[in-house]
């Protein structure tokens, strides 16, 4: 999932602490240090689905080596679910692109979760999850029902909408970089000191 990197549409909870330039400049930065690896890497295929739905012609700004489409309308929740289920049948994992972090190694170890599993979670720090993925067979999950997004229960919302008898697996916790606190203690991480 991706947003056209435009200054005032992307991080702007980040802007409001470090200004519009610089929210615009790590996005685009993470845009790219995110994407490029998993479009290379050859285990799986990387789809970008991008909003606003007109960005998907405007290929200079995204990394090569995707194929974009569009998150249509609706709630985070709906947009969601139209990616699952846009992209070829088998296991999906769906990220967001603006996770620093997120390294092909998660992207493996997601999908060999999801050889024992049902659903897999790759939770974040503030309650919610940088990464979910499904099988999708025998059976498509509506995951996202009732979601309160970017709230401290938006995993445990996401949570109850899967049936008892499914199995859950759960990834490393990762941090959203979405202000300007969790911002210095990236720096921080990265650089190794603090920013």
């Amino acid at each position: 999932m991706a947003k056209a990197p435009r200054m005032g549409r992307v991080k702007t909870r980040l802007a409001k602490d470090i200004g519009s330039v610089a929210a615009l400049s790590f996005y685009r930065h993470t845009l790219k240090r995110v994407v490029r690896p998993l479009a290379r890497d050859p285990r799986w295929r990387t789809w970008l689905c991008v909003s606003p739905d007109t960005a998907v012609s405007l290929n200079r700004i995204w990394p090569d080596g995707v194929t974009c489409f569009p998150q249509g309308q609706g709630d985070l929740g709906h947009r969601m679910t139209h990616a699952m289920q846009s992209v070829p049948t088998g296991p999906v994992v769906l990220i967001g692109s603006d996770i620093p972090e997120i390294t092909p190694p998660h992207i493996a170890e997601a999908f060999a979760s999801l050889g024992r599993n049902d659903v897999v979670f790759g939770p974040a720090e503030d309650g919610g999850y940088w990464l979910v993925g499904q099988r999708r067979r025998p059976q498509f999950l509506n995951l996202f029902s009732g979601v309160r997004w970017s709230h401290p229960e938006t995993m445990s919302d996401t949570l109850k909408n899967i049936p008892p008898s499914k199995c859950i697996g759960f990834l490393n916790t990762l941090a959203d970089v979405d202000d300007g606190e969790t911002h210095r203690a990236y720096q921080s991480r990265k650089f190794g000191r603090h920013a």
